[in-house]
């Protein structure tokens, strides 16, 4: 009995988490605007999708900036690890607090406070609001998910790893490419992955520091479903939730796989 409603009860949890994008992925293929009467089957709404030149060019600006923005803050991110390992107990405390502060702290608080340093900037260094001050906010909020995703690498390490590849002859470039980086490589992956995904999903600081002549995806879907629901994003949020659901498909297999492969070398 308690199989019975435990598994009915993880049944209800999905259905409640996946029922609303079910029926959003239905409509998107409603040959009405209707929100509540499915009138017929089309492919209109992802035609004119893919002919809006204000939502691909969103699109576009959001991936680029995540993809720029991930690669700076997993290569600060990984160094800033790597120092934080090195300092003794005391300091590496106090660099832990000051890498939590983002992460718990209010989107609204951390979209605000740039918004006010890049206002600041522009008076100064006429930076003004756009590309660089997004690419800059994206890449200050996601190093501290890359630093929590690398140090507990850092830390399962052995730290004379190092060491021992200088005594076997490697300088410090080779021992910090050949040992370290490998070592710590899931940590990396798992960081640009976070990053990636925290940067393409980002609504809140996006809009306080894109400005008007740069706007993200999020940013112009807020504006757009502002007045009223458009069905073609209905069919944008389609094929986003069927890219990141072949995804994490993908990278379970593989997974699976690798652990495949470990177990049979474990038996060899």
């Amino acid at each position: 009995m308690k199989k019975i409603l435990g598994k009915l009860y993880i049944g209800l949890v999905f259905l409640f988490l996946y029922a609303p994008i079910f029926v959003l992925i239905v409509f998107s293929f409603n040959n009405s605007k209707s929100r509540s009467n499915f009138t017929g089957f089309t492919f209109k709404w992802y035609q004119e999708l893919f002919s809006n030149n204000l939502i691909m060019g969103s699109l576009f600006n959001t991936l680029t900036i995540a993809v720029i923005s991930s690669v700076f803050a997993t290569i600060l991110g990984t160094f800033a690890a790597i120092g934080i390992r090195n300092m003794k107990k005391t300091g590496r405390g106090i660099m832990m607090n000051i890498t939590y502060l983002p992460v718990i702290n209010p989107e609204i608080v951390t979209g605000v406070s740039l918004m006010l340093l890049f206002v600041f900037l522009n008076r100064t260094l006429n930076l003004q609001l756009g590309f660089m001050t997004v690419l800059l906010a994206h890449i200050t909020f996601n190093v501290p998910y890359v630093i929590l995703n690398v140090l507990p690498k850092l830390r399962q390490m052995d730290k004379h790893l190092y060491e021992a590849a200088q005594d076997l002859g490697c300088n410090t470039r080779q021992a910090f490419v050949k040992v370290v980086i490998p070592e710590i490589m899931p940590g990396i992956v798992s960081g640009f992955l976070m990053a990636f995904t925290f940067s393409l999903d980002d609504f809140v600081i996006s809009y306080f520091t894109s400005g008007s002549s740069f706007q993200t995806l999020p940013v112009t879907i807020y504006s757009m479903i502002r007045r009223k629901i458009n069905p073609q994003i209905n069919a944008l949020s389609a094929i986003l939730f069927i890219v990141v659901l072949a995804v994490l498909v993908l990278m379970n297999i593989k997974d699976a796989k690798i652990e495949k492969r470990n177990l049979q070398k474990e038996k060899i």
